[in-house]
């Protein structure tokens, strides 16, 4: 079946039926290995669709024009499949879903000139890892395929921010740490402290860290973080219930500086209001049975997914800015916790801008506040310029008060570290 080239932005090939023979995959060198060494290949049934695949990787790719071609080529090395539009018939996704089965050395893309629900969940169901849908873009696919590369058998290590760590998923029936990052009023520095929260915790975590943006109507971590998602927030409740943590996995996006897993909040703030608080609770559940560290921040509001996911929360990162309106607002959210039944040992206070010339002192608003500040951030130009370039500043300016502020913010959620100060920090419920 012919296929509509349009959306892999096909401008510089000739579509005009000159049936020239493509050049011997022999003269390519050196073959294409991905992270961990991993093989890669191109299949559909369009010859000029799986070349021009191809073509986007330096060195030799392998190309198929069906399932079963390449499959009598498949070796025990690792190896990444790119399925092509052709490749979304039933009969396709079957092979896939006994290659999840029979070949665990192979892992598969699916690349789609227009992506459904339907098609979305039927390929997740299948297992392939990832779905790229129109307009392709070159250095997406790139990632996306290192990406799924590294969760091949002998891809042992991950590097995360310049250092490398083993990869340690979760044992059996074990279950990360939610932490949410709220704050009573708007521009306090809210995403700033969790995406920058995040991204330490994912280079010093040998297990997963995940970010959820769980400002469902605005949120803003995909683009602190500079991130192109495929699947949002919407799409992971979406399969609630055939949720799993492999599934989920595929849901996430990561960002390749320092390792961290991100969810972000749905596109169209319309979606907000199909959301509903016991719906993000078992999202939050969900992710809690991938990632050692679950971190969701949170709009500067009460309502129902805000207190469903503190009711969630092992740990509360309260973030205030260090003026009065800052200061009242929260005053007024620690005394609705308070009234919620929220232990004040699972309360963690960040003042920001806190060697602000604004004739505050800091000892004196913990006195009113009645909760000495685990964290001092302080101003600085780094951070509007971090926010631009969207890099956080603990990669972008790492030598930084704020950088500092925030590094020894993650030592408090590293693993035993909580514990060890929270006598009382075993998880329950706040409500019911």
């Amino acid at each position: 079946m012919t296929q509509d080239y349009d959306f892999l932005n096909f401008d510089s090939l000739d579509f005009d039926g000159d049936d020239e023979s493509p050049a011997d995959p022999q003269e390519y060198e050196p073959e294409h290995r991905l992270n961990g060494g991993a093989a890669l290949a191109v299949v559909d049934s369009d010859k000029a669709v799986s070349d021009y695949l191809a073509g986007l990787f330096a060195g030799a790719v392998d190309t198929a024009s069906s399932l079963s071609e390449l499959e009598s080529r498949l070796g025990l090395s690792s190896q990444v499949v790119i399925l092509g539009p052709s490749c979304t018939e039933p009969a396709d996704l079957a092979v896939v879903e006994q290659w999840g089965r029979t070949r665990p050395n192979v892992a598969t893309i699916l690349v789609t000139s227009e992506l459904s629900t339907h098609l979305l969940h039927k390929a997740l169901r299948a297992g392939v890892k990832d779905v790229l849908s129109a307009p392709i873009d070159q250095s997406m696919l790139i990632e996306t395929v290192e990406r799924v590369a590294e969760s091949l058998p002998g891809a042992e290590q991950m590097v995360r921010g310049g250092e490398t760590h083993e990869a340690a998923p979760l044992a059996d029936g074990e279950q990360g740490r939610v932490i949410s990052i709220f704050s009573t009023k708007g521009g306090s520095g809210k995403s700033v402290t969790a995406t920058n929260l995040g991204v330490v915790l994912a280079r010093r975590s040998q297990k997963p860290v995940v970010l959820l943006d769980g400002h469902m109507q605005f949120g803003d971590v995909a683009v602190m973080l500079k991130l192109q998602p495929q699947h949002t927030a919407m799409d992971a409740i979406d399969q609630l219930d055939n949720m799993d943590p492999s599934m989920m996995e595929r849901f996430l996006t990561v960002h390749e500086p320092s390792g961290l897993y991100v969810l972000p909040a749905p596109m169209e703030p319309t979606f907000a209001d199909q959301i509903s608080g016991p719906q993000v609770a078992r999202l939050i559940e969900a992710i809690r049975g991938f990632a050692g560290h679950v971190l969701v921040d949170l709009p500067a509001i009460f309502n129902e997914v805000v207190l469903s996911v503190i009711e969630d929360s092992d740990e509360i990162v309260l973030v205030a800015g260090l003026d009065i309106p800052n200061i009242k607002n929260v005053k007024i959210g620690l005394s609705t916790l308070e009234m919620l039944n929220v232990p004040k040992e699972r309360l963690h206070l960040v003042l920001n801008r806190a060697d602000s010339k604004v004739k505050l002192n800091v000892s004196e608003v913990e006195r009113t506040l009645g909760i000495v500040a685990a964290a001092h951030v302080p101003s600085d130009v780094v951070v509007p310029i971090s926010v631009n370039k969207g890099s956080p500043v603990v990669i972008s300016a790492p030598k930084s008060g704020v950088a500092r502020a925030f590094e020894e913010l993650a030592v408090r959620f590293l693993d035993g570290a909580v514990a060890e100060s929270n006598p009382s920090s075993g998880r329950r419920k706040f409500f019911g």
